[in-house]
């Protein structure tokens, strides 16, 4: 079983190169799922029920948020018939949408859950209590768990990968932007990698116009963030590979993909 899993899309770069690219990445890899983070699709922040549906058009199975889920307002009039589009689980229980889902590939379910960590973001409940609840809950129907942990923190996303190991087959953190080197399989059997990274714009700060980031920088001021959407674009992701039989992770690669270092199908 492989999981391909592609890194915070940002605004109309990230959607594109998430187009040119992903039917190449699926004759190179032949994943049978494929996952995407879109909380940032719509403009950079949030996502809208056209691009959600954009993105299953792509034969994307499923589609993660994290902290811009509600940016977006028309998210609350469809989240709840989106079947594929999972939100942090561990943001209140009176919010719409889900925080798990399950989709069946040649007969064999995947769990896919999303949470939000709490470090330098909002506190929203126990992210490490809820993981318990629903992998109990995943366990019920499937060994093979898939997690996308929206954090700041790097110690927060290896504390909770520690936490689950062995439990579910892949924590993979999202929310920073900037892909991380130490994807590995951790000693009981899950994969994991602190930042997936983003796909998007390459050449600004996190996806925003870096002339406006560095002027919030130097004058402490209010500016105006925009995607940047005149310099080259990149896509980030990666691979993991899973025995469908025990739900362990055998393999995680880093997918890197811009000027700097092109794709060779």
């Amino acid at each position: 079983m492989k999981i391909l899993f592609i890194g915070d899309i940002v605004g109309s770069p990230g959607r594109n190169m998430v187009s040119d690219y992903l039917p190449k990445l699926k004759e190179k890899f032949k994943p049978q799922i494929t996952i995407v983070n879109g909380e940032n699709a719509a403009a950079g922040k949030g996502i809208t029920e056209k691009i959600y549906k954009e993105f299953l058009n792509l034969d994307v199975q499923a589609v993660t948020m994290g902290n811009h889920t509600w940016n977006k307002k028309e998210i609350i009039d469809f989240i709840d018939d989106a079947a594929y589009l999972v939100r942090p689980a561990n943001f209140p229980e009176n919010n719409p949408g889900k925080g798990i889902i399950f989709v069946k590939v040649n007969n064999i379910e995947v769990a896919i859950i999303n949470l939000q960590g709490r470090t330098f973001l909002d506190q929203h409940d126990d992210p490490f209590r809820k993981a318990d609840e629903l992998i109990t809950q995943a366990k019920k129907r499937t060994n093979i768990i898939f997690i996308d942990f929206h954090a700041e923190a790097t110690s927060e996303k290896q504390a909770f990968a520690w936490y689950v190991d062995g439990r579910v087959s892949a924590v993979v953190g999202t929310h920073t932007h900037t892909q991380t080197a130490d994807e590995r399989i951790l000693t009981n059997g899950t994969a994991y990698i602190t930042d997936v990274g983003m796909t998007g714009p390459y050449d600004g700060i996190l996806g925003v116009e870096k002339e406006a980031v560095i002027k919030r920088f130097l004058t402490n001021m209010p500016v105006r963030f925009e995607v940047d959407a005149k310099g080259r674009n990149q896509l980030n992701g990666c691979i993991i590979t899973i025995d469908k039989t025990t739900g362990k992770s055998t393999n995680i690669e880093r997918i890197l993909i811009n000027d700097d270092h092109p794709f060779f199908g």
